[in-house]
């Protein structure tokens, strides 16, 4: 549905050149929640503002549904009608709600209505059709400073599917919220997803967030995705540095002839006592120095840091009966040389 290809975007000031985005090769498919997570600075913003050409990008294309939206620019500073056209199909949330004080909660779910041209009598319809759909139906005649930040938020919401769009972009769009209102507006999110078909792409430097909606992510890290796929992939990747972020696990080798392993437990493995069995089956002493755990799409996963007596070398059996199990075995520490002779034993 969305498809970034060698994605630059470099802005110039005072005779510098600043590269936010650096050759970003993104894919995101049609009904999905993509979450893509990293620091500021890492380029989230840039991203999601190139993704519908509110940025220009500097180099590379973006294709929306099939559409190369980057073949649309034209060399105007405005945008011309067939671009005007395409972002009628994308929605837009922004972090800080962007609502006009002057205007009702209806009118402000009207204006791209306006914009389009849409008959009055079928702007209001569809407005009060989508603020029930986003739980507002009774705030139509409100003005924003009369709402809590949750429901400005889902005024803004409402407002961006008021062009029946396809897609639905979220930049940041929980941040300036308390927890208990991030979950509400994030299952919102999660509901039109499901409801309406949308394919949503979301930015955030949240873990939860990626956690609670997402069924793909990305990290970015200085104007690169450094790694991306679903988040049962991430999460099954060897030395995934997301997956880390996403379950962080500490503790340290209590001496140098011991052996520390990050151990993810995801799908039926998660509620098998692996650890206890491998106590018993070769009566070793296992030390657990961190967990972490929690439900990702409906999943229960965990991640785990033990201990385990002597060195890599001395548990290549316990570690291939660790993975033997479904487990997903990282060590922690290990040279480059014992880390490929556990790797190599445990095969």
């Amino acid at each position: 549905m969305i498809t970034t290809t060698g994605l630059t975007k470099v802005y110039r000031s005072g005779g510098r050149e600043i590269t936010a985005l650096d050759g970003v090769d993104l894919h995101v498919r049609e009904g999905e929640v993509f979450g893509v997570i990293g620091q500021s600075g890492a380029g989230k913003s840039s991203l999601i503002r190139c993704v519908n050409l509110l940025e220009r990008p500097t180099a590379g294309t973006v294709s929306v549904d099939g559409q190369d939206l980057t073949a649309l620019v034209g060399r105007g500073a405005r945008a011309g009608k067939e671009l005007r056209r395409a972002r009628s199909r994308i929605g837009m949330v922004f972090q800080h709600f962007n609502l006009l004080s002057t205007r009702t909660v209806q009118d402000n779910v009207e204006l791209p209505l306006e914009i389009l041209g849409v008959s009055g009598r079928e702007r209001s319809r569809k407005a009060l059709e989508l603020l029930d759909l986003v739980g507002l139906g009774d705030k139509a005649k409100s003005y924003p400073a009369q709402l809590s930040g949750g429901q400005k938020q889902r005024v803004g919401i409402a407002r961006a599917l008021a062009g029946d769009p396809k897609v639905l972009l979220s930049d940041e769009a929980t941040s300036a919220l308390d927890p208990e209102t991030t979950r509400s507006i994030l299952q919102l999110l999660r509901d039109l997803n499901r409801r309406l078909g949308l394919t949503v792409l979301l930015i955030t430097h949240e873990m939860d967030v990626v956690k609670s909606v997402c069924d793909s992510a990305a990290l970015m890290e200085r104007g690169r995705v450094v790694e991306s796929g679903t988040v049962g992939e991430l999460l099954a990747t060897p030395g995934s540095e997301l997956a880390a972020q996403l379950f962080p696990v500490g503790g340290e080798a209590t001496g140098s002839d011991r052996t520390v392993l990050d151990v993810t437990f995801h799908g039926d493995a998660a509620t098998q006592p692996v650890i206890s069995q491998l106590s018993r089956t070769y009566n070793i002493d296992i030390s657990i120095l961190g967990a972490a755990i929690d439900t990702v799409g409906g999943l229960q996963v965990g991640r785990m840091r033990i201990e385990l007596p002597g060195r890599y070398e001395d548990n290549v059996v316990p570690i291939g009966f660790l993975r033997e199990q479904g487990l997903q075995i990282d060590t922690v520490g290990a040279p480059a040389q014992d880390s490929a002779l556990v790797k190599d034993g445990a095969k």
